[in-house]
Protein backbone atom coordinates (compact mmCIF):
# COMPACT_ATOMS: atom_id res chain seq x y z
CA UNK A 1 0.00 0.00 0.00
CA UNK A 2 1.43 3.73 -1.04
CA UNK A 3 2.05 6.02 1.95
CA UNK A 4 -0.25 8.92 2.16
CA UNK A 5 1.91 11.96 0.43
CA UNK A 6 1.74 15.52 2.75
CA UNK A 7 2.47 18.94 1.72
CA UNK A 8 3.00 20.76 5.11
CA UNK A 9 2.59 24.86 4.23
CA UNK A 10 3.46 27.02 7.36
CA UNK A 11 5.49 29.81 7.53
CA UNK A 12 7.04 29.13 10.73
CA UNK A 13 10.49 27.25 10.24
CA UNK A 14 9.55 25.58 13.60
CA UNK A 15 6.35 24.12 12.27
CA UNK A 16 8.03 23.28 8.94
CA UNK A 17 10.33 21.25 10.97
CA UNK A 18 8.08 19.57 13.48
CA UNK A 19 5.37 18.47 11.73
CA UNK A 20 7.49 16.45 9.58
CA UNK A 21 8.83 15.02 12.09
CA UNK A 22 5.62 14.50 13.61
CA UNK A 23 4.70 12.84 10.50
CA UNK A 24 7.33 10.42 9.91
CA UNK A 25 7.47 8.42 12.56
CA UNK A 26 4.22 6.55 11.09
CA UNK A 27 5.85 4.65 8.18
CA UNK A 28 2.48 4.52 6.17
CA UNK A 29 2.56 8.81 5.68
CA UNK A 30 5.28 10.50 3.96
CA UNK A 31 5.77 14.15 4.01
CA UNK A 32 6.76 14.96 0.41
CA UNK A 33 7.48 18.97 0.45
CA UNK A 34 6.93 21.64 2.48
CA UNK A 35 6.35 25.83 1.44
CA UNK A 36 6.50 28.93 3.52
CA UNK A 37 2.93 30.63 2.06
CA UNK A 38 -0.04 30.13 0.57
CA UNK A 39 1.11 31.26 -2.99
CA UNK A 40 4.19 28.65 -2.66
CA UNK A 41 2.16 26.51 -1.51
CA UNK A 42 -0.38 26.09 -4.63
CA UNK A 43 2.99 25.80 -6.76
CA UNK A 44 4.28 22.83 -4.53
CA UNK A 45 0.44 21.45 -5.20
CA UNK A 46 0.77 21.36 -8.64
CA UNK A 47 4.29 19.85 -8.88
CA UNK A 48 4.51 17.23 -5.72
CA UNK A 49 1.07 16.22 -6.36
CA UNK A 50 0.08 15.31 -2.44
CA UNK A 51 -3.02 13.27 -0.89
CA UNK A 52 -3.13 15.85 1.90
CA UNK A 53 -2.52 18.97 2.75
CA UNK A 54 -1.63 20.67 6.43
CA UNK A 55 -1.89 24.03 6.36
CA UNK A 56 -1.44 26.91 8.13
CA UNK A 57 -3.98 30.14 8.21
CA UNK A 58 -1.90 33.40 9.46
CA UNK A 59 1.09 33.66 6.94
CA UNK A 60 2.51 36.19 4.57
CA UNK A 61 1.80 37.49 0.92
CA UNK A 62 -0.83 34.75 0.59
CA UNK A 63 -2.68 33.26 3.90
CA UNK A 64 -3.97 30.46 4.79
CA UNK A 65 -8.43 30.68 3.42
CA UNK A 66 -6.74 32.37 0.66
CA UNK A 67 -4.62 29.43 -0.54
CA UNK A 68 -7.81 27.66 1.16
CA UNK A 69 -10.29 28.50 -1.86
CA UNK A 70 -7.81 28.75 -4.62
CA UNK A 71 -6.92 24.89 -3.99
CA UNK A 72 -10.45 23.54 -3.81
CA UNK A 73 -11.56 25.72 -6.85
CA UNK A 74 -8.34 23.81 -8.76
CA UNK A 75 -7.31 20.94 -6.87
CA UNK A 76 -10.02 19.95 -4.43
CA UNK A 77 -7.80 17.82 -2.07
CA UNK A 78 -8.21 17.16 1.85
CA UNK A 79 -7.04 19.70 4.15
CA UNK A 80 -6.14 19.87 7.76
CA UNK A 81 -5.64 23.01 9.21
CA UNK A 82 -2.76 23.58 11.68
CA UNK A 83 -4.79 25.98 14.06
CA UNK A 84 -3.29 29.05 16.37
CA UNK A 85 -4.36 28.64 19.68
CA UNK A 86 -5.85 31.63 20.04
CA UNK A 87 -9.39 33.62 19.28
CA UNK A 88 -8.38 34.90 15.68
CA UNK A 89 -7.00 31.73 15.00
CA UNK A 90 -10.38 29.86 16.27
CA UNK A 91 -12.66 32.69 13.90
CA UNK A 92 -10.34 31.70 10.72
CA UNK A 93 -10.27 27.80 11.80
CA UNK A 94 -14.43 28.23 11.59
CA UNK A 95 -13.85 29.91 8.11
CA UNK A 96 -11.60 27.74 6.44
CA UNK A 97 -14.01 24.27 7.56
CA UNK A 98 -16.82 26.77 5.92
CA UNK A 99 -14.29 26.94 2.73
CA UNK A 100 -14.09 22.96 2.55
CA UNK A 101 -11.26 22.24 5.38
CA UNK A 102 -11.71 18.66 6.05
CA UNK A 103 -10.77 19.27 9.84
CA UNK A 104 -8.67 20.73 12.05
CA UNK A 105 -6.08 20.86 15.14
CA UNK A 106 -4.71 22.61 17.11
CA UNK A 107 -1.03 23.51 16.89
CA UNK A 108 1.62 22.74 19.73
CA UNK A 109 2.61 25.56 21.68
CA UNK A 110 5.67 26.54 23.01
CA UNK A 111 6.95 23.83 25.73
CA UNK A 112 3.80 21.76 24.96
CA UNK A 113 3.84 18.36 26.98
CA UNK A 114 0.89 17.27 24.84
CA UNK A 115 3.06 16.62 21.75
CA UNK A 116 2.70 13.27 21.38
CA UNK A 117 -1.24 13.60 21.53
CA UNK A 118 -1.41 15.89 18.97
CA UNK A 119 0.74 13.60 16.29
CA UNK A 120 -1.19 11.13 17.03
CA UNK A 121 -4.27 12.74 16.51
CA UNK A 122 -2.80 14.40 13.39
CA UNK A 123 -1.79 11.77 12.00
CA UNK A 124 -5.06 9.61 12.80
CA UNK A 125 -6.70 12.63 10.95
CA UNK A 126 -4.56 13.03 8.49
CA UNK A 127 -5.07 8.93 7.27
CA UNK A 128 -9.08 9.45 7.33
CA UNK A 129 -8.87 12.44 5.07
CA UNK A 130 -6.88 10.45 2.17
CA UNK A 131 -9.22 7.98 2.76
CA UNK A 132 -12.65 9.73 2.83
CA UNK A 133 -11.54 12.21 0.02
CA UNK A 134 -12.79 16.01 -0.02
CA UNK A 135 -16.26 15.38 -1.75
CA UNK A 136 -18.37 14.61 0.69
CA UNK A 137 -16.91 17.84 2.98
CA UNK A 138 -18.05 20.25 -0.05
CA UNK A 139 -21.46 19.13 -0.63
CA UNK A 140 -22.83 21.08 2.65
CA UNK A 141 -23.38 24.74 1.73
CA UNK A 142 -21.24 26.25 4.83
CA UNK A 143 -20.06 29.67 4.28
CA UNK A 144 -21.14 32.06 7.15
CA UNK A 145 -19.37 34.81 5.44
CA UNK A 146 -21.72 34.25 2.34
CA UNK A 147 -24.48 33.44 4.33
CA UNK A 148 -26.80 36.84 5.86
CA UNK A 149 -26.93 36.72 9.55
CA UNK A 150 -30.55 36.30 10.87
CA UNK A 151 -31.81 39.16 12.91
CA UNK A 152 -32.67 39.55 16.52
CA UNK A 153 -34.32 36.45 18.37
CA UNK A 154 -37.44 36.23 20.83
CA UNK A 155 -36.03 34.11 23.28
CA UNK A 156 -38.82 31.24 24.71
CA UNK A 157 -39.11 30.85 28.32
CA UNK A 158 -40.81 27.30 27.65
CA UNK A 159 -40.06 24.07 28.94
CA UNK A 160 -38.83 22.07 26.08
CA UNK A 161 -41.21 19.27 24.76
CA UNK A 162 -38.10 16.94 24.32
CA UNK A 163 -34.49 16.60 24.99
CA UNK A 164 -31.96 15.89 21.77
CA UNK A 165 -28.73 15.12 22.39
CA UNK A 166 -25.99 15.36 19.37
CA UNK A 167 -22.78 13.64 19.37
CA UNK A 168 -21.09 14.58 16.36
CA UNK A 169 -16.79 15.09 15.45
CA UNK A 170 -15.21 15.04 12.19
CA UNK A 171 -17.38 17.25 9.93
CA UNK A 172 -19.28 18.48 12.57
CA UNK A 173 -19.11 22.33 12.01
CA UNK A 174 -20.55 22.45 8.49
CA UNK A 175 -23.58 19.55 9.39
CA UNK A 176 -24.48 21.49 12.78
CA UNK A 177 -24.69 24.64 10.63
CA UNK A 178 -27.01 22.20 8.09
CA UNK A 179 -28.64 20.98 10.47
CA UNK A 180 -30.01 24.08 13.01
CA UNK A 181 -30.32 26.51 10.58
CA UNK A 182 -33.37 24.28 9.16
CA UNK A 183 -34.97 24.53 11.94
CA UNK A 184 -37.74 27.58 13.22
CA UNK A 185 -37.39 29.97 15.76
CA UNK A 186 -40.29 28.23 18.03
CA UNK A 187 -38.35 24.63 17.81
CA UNK A 188 -40.36 22.57 21.00
CA UNK A 189 -37.20 21.00 22.18
CA UNK A 190 -33.70 21.99 23.68
CA UNK A 191 -30.27 20.59 21.68
CA UNK A 192 -27.61 19.82 23.64
CA UNK A 193 -24.62 18.99 21.37
CA UNK A 194 -21.11 17.63 22.27
CA UNK A 195 -18.74 18.35 19.39
CA UNK A 196 -15.05 17.30 19.44
CA UNK A 197 -13.30 20.14 19.80
CA UNK A 198 -10.03 21.81 21.43
CA UNK A 199 -11.57 24.65 24.42
CA UNK A 200 -11.60 28.26 22.69
CA UNK A 201 -12.94 26.31 19.49
CA UNK A 202 -16.53 25.69 20.68
CA UNK A 203 -16.94 29.28 22.03
CA UNK A 204 -16.66 30.35 18.42
CA UNK A 205 -18.44 27.77 16.83
CA UNK A 206 -21.61 29.15 18.91
CA UNK A 207 -21.07 32.52 18.42
CA UNK A 208 -21.21 31.64 14.47
CA UNK A 209 -24.18 28.87 14.90
CA UNK A 210 -26.09 31.70 16.67
CA UNK A 211 -25.57 34.47 14.24
CA UNK A 212 -26.97 32.25 11.27
CA UNK A 213 -29.34 30.20 12.83
CA UNK A 214 -33.18 31.15 14.26
CA UNK A 215 -33.10 29.30 17.21
CA UNK A 216 -30.48 30.27 19.69
CA UNK A 217 -27.37 28.83 20.20
CA UNK A 218 -24.34 28.86 22.63
CA UNK A 219 -21.62 27.25 24.84
CA UNK A 220 -23.33 25.41 27.68
CA UNK A 221 -23.00 26.35 31.60
CA UNK A 222 -23.16 24.67 34.85
CA UNK A 223 -26.70 25.79 35.96
CA UNK A 224 -28.47 26.39 32.79
CA UNK A 225 -31.93 25.05 32.61
CA UNK A 226 -33.29 24.08 29.60
CA UNK A 227 -35.46 25.76 27.55
CA UNK A 228 -37.16 25.35 24.21
CA UNK A 229 -35.47 26.33 20.93
CA UNK A 230 -32.09 26.40 22.17
CA UNK A 231 -28.93 24.51 21.33
CA UNK A 232 -26.40 24.21 23.88
CA UNK A 233 -22.54 23.42 22.91
CA UNK A 234 -20.92 21.25 25.29
CA UNK A 235 -17.33 23.59 26.31
CA UNK A 236 -13.80 22.26 24.85
CA UNK A 237 -12.63 20.04 27.44
CA UNK A 238 -15.19 19.56 29.73
CA UNK A 239 -18.07 16.97 30.03
CA UNK A 240 -21.63 18.37 29.77
CA UNK A 241 -24.07 15.87 31.98
CA UNK A 242 -28.17 16.47 32.21
CA UNK A 243 -28.75 16.66 35.47
CA UNK A 244 -32.48 16.63 37.74
CA UNK A 245 -32.13 19.53 40.38
CA UNK A 246 -34.22 19.50 43.77
CA UNK A 247 -37.33 21.06 42.64
CA UNK A 248 -37.58 18.13 39.68
CA UNK A 249 -36.69 20.33 36.28
CA UNK A 250 -33.88 20.02 34.38
CA UNK A 251 -30.41 21.68 34.19
CA UNK A 252 -26.86 21.10 32.98
CA UNK A 253 -23.33 20.39 34.84
CA UNK A 254 -19.91 20.67 33.48
CA UNK A 255 -16.92 19.25 34.46
CA UNK A 256 -13.53 18.14 34.04
CA UNK A 257 -13.16 14.59 34.77
CA UNK A 258 -10.87 12.75 32.66
CA UNK A 259 -11.51 11.60 29.60
CA UNK A 260 -14.19 8.79 28.09
CA UNK A 261 -13.31 6.94 24.82
CA UNK A 262 -10.28 9.30 24.75
CA UNK A 263 -12.11 12.56 24.36
CA UNK A 264 -13.08 15.35 26.53
CA UNK A 265 -15.75 15.98 25.61
CA UNK A 266 -17.27 12.61 25.37
CA UNK A 267 -20.56 11.86 23.76
CA UNK A 268 -20.88 8.79 25.90
CA UNK A 269 -21.73 11.20 29.00
CA UNK A 270 -23.88 13.11 27.82
CA UNK A 271 -26.28 9.82 26.29
CA UNK A 272 -25.87 8.29 29.45
CA UNK A 273 -27.00 11.26 31.27
CA UNK A 274 -29.61 11.90 28.83
CA UNK A 275 -30.75 8.57 28.81
CA UNK A 276 -31.07 8.52 33.20
CA UNK A 277 -33.00 11.99 33.25
CA UNK A 278 -35.19 12.34 30.12
CA UNK A 279 -35.75 8.70 29.34
CA UNK A 280 -38.93 8.65 26.88
CA UNK A 281 -38.54 11.97 26.06
CA UNK A 282 -35.41 11.94 24.55
CA UNK A 283 -33.58 12.04 21.44
CA UNK A 284 -29.88 10.76 20.66
CA UNK A 285 -28.52 11.54 17.24
CA UNK A 286 -25.18 10.32 16.57
CA UNK A 287 -23.64 11.57 13.62
CA UNK A 288 -20.32 12.65 11.46
CA UNK A 289 -17.07 11.61 12.62
CA UNK A 290 -14.05 9.27 13.92
CA UNK A 291 -14.11 6.40 16.00
CA UNK A 292 -17.19 5.04 18.43
CA UNK A 293 -17.45 7.50 21.11
CA UNK A 294 -21.20 7.67 22.19
CA UNK A 295 -21.80 4.59 20.22
CA UNK A 296 -22.65 2.13 22.59
CA UNK A 297 -24.05 4.71 24.82
CA UNK A 298 -26.48 5.52 22.09
CA UNK A 299 -27.78 1.61 23.37
CA UNK A 300 -28.63 3.19 26.82
CA UNK A 301 -31.25 6.02 25.17
CA UNK A 302 -32.97 3.31 23.12
CA UNK A 303 -33.16 1.61 26.78
CA UNK A 304 -35.03 4.34 28.37
CA UNK A 305 -37.11 4.27 25.82
CA UNK A 306 -36.03 7.10 23.75
CA UNK A 307 -35.51 7.42 20.26
CA UNK A 308 -31.83 7.01 18.79
CA UNK A 309 -30.72 8.21 15.35
CA UNK A 310 -27.55 8.12 13.28
CA UNK A 311 -26.72 9.64 10.47
CA UNK A 312 -26.25 7.66 7.05
CA UNK A 313 -23.11 7.10 5.31
CA UNK A 314 -23.97 8.97 1.82
CA UNK A 315 -24.43 12.10 3.63
CA UNK A 316 -21.71 11.62 6.66
CA UNK A 317 -18.06 13.50 5.99
CA UNK A 318 -16.35 10.52 8.02
CA UNK A 319 -19.37 7.43 9.02
CA UNK A 320 -17.43 6.22 11.70
CA UNK A 321 -18.94 7.00 14.33
CA UNK A 322 -22.70 6.23 13.22
CA UNK A 323 -21.59 2.95 11.50
CA UNK A 324 -20.61 2.12 15.12
CA UNK A 325 -23.25 2.64 16.84
CA UNK A 326 -25.29 1.26 13.60
CA UNK A 327 -22.98 -1.92 13.77
CA UNK A 328 -23.87 -2.45 17.83
CA UNK A 329 -28.08 -2.47 16.90
CA UNK A 330 -28.21 1.25 18.94
CA UNK A 331 -29.15 2.66 16.15
CA UNK A 332 -33.36 2.82 15.77
CA UNK A 333 -33.43 5.03 12.69
CA UNK A 334 -30.55 5.64 9.86
CA UNK A 335 -30.93 8.86 8.36
CA UNK A 336 -30.07 11.21 5.87
CA UNK A 337 -28.88 14.72 6.96
CA UNK A 338 -31.22 16.33 4.44
CA UNK A 339 -34.31 14.91 6.39
CA UNK A 340 -33.22 15.02 10.03
CA UNK A 341 -34.11 18.35 10.72
CA UNK A 342 -38.17 17.70 9.36
CA UNK A 343 -37.51 14.28 11.08
CA UNK A 344 -36.47 16.50 14.67
CA UNK A 345 -39.87 18.68 14.38
CA UNK A 346 -41.97 15.90 13.90
CA UNK A 347 -40.62 13.61 17.20
CA UNK A 348 -41.11 17.08 19.04
CA UNK A 349 -43.82 17.61 18.86
CA UNK A 350 -44.81 19.29 22.19
CA UNK A 351 -46.80 17.11 24.27
CA UNK A 352 -45.57 16.39 28.18
CA UNK A 353 -42.47 19.40 28.99
CA UNK A 354 -39.77 17.32 30.57
CA UNK A 355 -39.47 19.63 33.02
CA UNK A 356 -42.62 17.78 34.41
CA UNK A 357 -42.26 14.83 34.10
CA UNK A 358 -41.34 12.11 37.10
CA UNK A 359 -38.08 11.40 37.61
CA UNK A 360 -38.20 7.24 36.96
CA UNK A 361 -34.56 6.08 36.46
CA UNK A 362 -33.42 3.41 34.33
CA UNK A 363 -29.75 3.53 33.94
CA UNK A 364 -26.99 4.31 36.02
CA UNK A 365 -25.15 7.49 34.79
CA UNK A 366 -21.37 7.90 34.24
CA UNK A 367 -20.22 9.23 37.14
CA UNK A 368 -19.05 12.47 36.50
CA UNK A 369 -18.74 15.03 38.72
CA UNK A 370 -19.93 18.36 38.46
CA UNK A 371 -18.39 21.27 39.29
Amino acid sequence: MNPVRVLVVDDSALMRKLIPQMLERDGSIQVVGTAVDGAFGLQRVAELKPDVVTLDLEMPHMDGLAMLRELMRKHRLPVIVVSAHTREGASMTMKALGFGAFDFIAKPQDGSTHIEEIAAELVRKIKVAAQSGVGRALQLPFDFAATPPRRAKVAQASAPSKVVAIGISTGGPNTLQYLLSQLPADFPACILIVQHMPEGFTEMLARRLDEHCAISVREARSGDALSAGTALICPGNRHLRLIRRADGSLGLALSSEPAVNGHRPSVSVLFQSVAHEAGRNSIAVLMTGMGDDGAEALGSVKAAGGLTIAQDAESCVVFGMPRAAIEKGNAMRVISLDALANTLQVQCGRQNPVSALRHDPVLDPVEVRPE
